[in-house]
């Protein structure tokens, strides 16, 4: 039965991605975003909503013994995920598809656009992992770094929405819900309106979120089976089926040659789970934010993400390209400390 739930629920995901990249982007045409914008935000904060609801539900609503510590573990790994399994998925879709396309495997982004994702979640996620070594009862500094990381956040979402607009219509395949607006087709055949993009951008998140809680209730309902530990189920199982929407998101764009799109959709996921999840956890779990102890193999993710990052994005600055072959390196951060968090917690 779990088997069946899980396809189930994999379908729905699939559906809701691709909805929601369709809507999202008539989202940004409408309008009149630039494509960071409509990538690094909207469809990065879109997505990231079935794995951000996890750890807030975990800290704030569940009443567990190890509660504060599946939320934390949650947290920490939605950028470990990011920054190497997904990296890995996308720069596979490149490869495969890099006979198809006129760069091969270069993919057509705005190195500057991705370089200040980067910068701000490096910053940003170093400021958080750094309020982990303060001592376990120091509160209120840690209330302050929360606050610190709103502010950060905030300004990268103004950077983005400030820049020039870049999405063409011409570039925009069919809204799928348009037909379903027979007023406006009489009126604009070709131009949704923007009532009929919400209906189809909240229907999509319905999808993914409904397919993605699926996902993960059966995936924990299979690891209870196994006898899985709770935080290797909260670190690595969960964020797994959760980080499904922004893979297949950027899996859809690279098809369709839209790289920007498919690398903001990641990039901007990692900075949104830097910032604002980091921030809930600070504030309502600050004890459980600290690098002691069975914590520490959950902080060592946050290590090691950063490392796969420097490794794909510094060659990108340095060169002015990113290449698919160049994401691939994140499938090897991800299998080193699969490797290590397993034995570490098999003892």
């Amino acid at each position: 039965m779990d088997a069946v739930i899980l396809v189930l629920s994999f379908v729905l995901i699939l559906a809701g991605a691709e909805l929601f990249t369709n809507g999202i982007e008539w989202f940004g045409r409408k309008l009149e975003l630039a494509e960071g914008a409509v990538g690094s935000v909207l469809a990065a904060v879109g997505t990231a909503l079935p794995e951000t609801m996890i750890p807030i539900i975990a800290i704030l609503f569940s009443t567990g013994e190890h509660s504060d510590g599946i939320g934390v573990g949650a947290v920490l790994g939605a950028p470990f995920m990011l920054a190497t399994l997904a990296m890995f998925v996308t720069g596979t879709a490149v490869l495969v598809m890099a006979r198809r396309r006129p760069d091969g495997d270069v993919m057509r982004v705005d190195p500057r656009s991705l370089a200040l994702d980067m910068r701000t979640f490096a910053v940003t996620y170093a400021i958080a992992i750094g309020a982990a070594f303060l001592p376990a009862e120091a509160t209120w500094p840690k209330w302050v770094i929360a606050v610190v990381l709103l502010v950060i956040y905030g300004w990268y979402v103004k950077g983005h929405f400030e820049a020039d607009p870049s999405v063409d219509l011409e570039d925009l395949a069919p809204l799928r819900f348009h037909r379903l607006d027979r007023q406006a087709r009489r009126a604009e055949p070709h131009i949704p309106r923007l009532r009929i993009v919400n209906l189809q951008v909240l229907g999509a998140l319905s999808l993914i979120v409904i397919g993605a809680t699926t996902f993960v209730g059966a995936v924990e309902h299979i690891g209870d089976g196994l006898g899985l530990d709770a935080v290797l189920l909260a670190l690595v199982i969960a964020p797994i089926a959760t980080e499904l929407p922004e893979k297949f998101n950027s899996i859809i764009w690279v098809r369709q040659g839209k790289d920007a799109l498919a690398m903001g959709n990641i990039t901007g996921a990692m900075v949104f789970q830097s910032a604002i999840p980091t921030a809930v956890a600070l504030v309502f779990a600050p004890a459980a934010w600290s690098v002691t102890g069975g914590a520490s193999i959950a902080f060592l993710s946050a290590g090691i993400g950063l490392a796969s990052s420097a490794f794909v994005f510094l060659p990108m600055i340095r060169n002015g390209r990113l290449r698919g072959r160049g994401l691939l390196v994140g499938g090897v951060f991800y299998v080193g400390y699969l490797a290590v968090a397993i034995s570490t917690l098999a003892g």
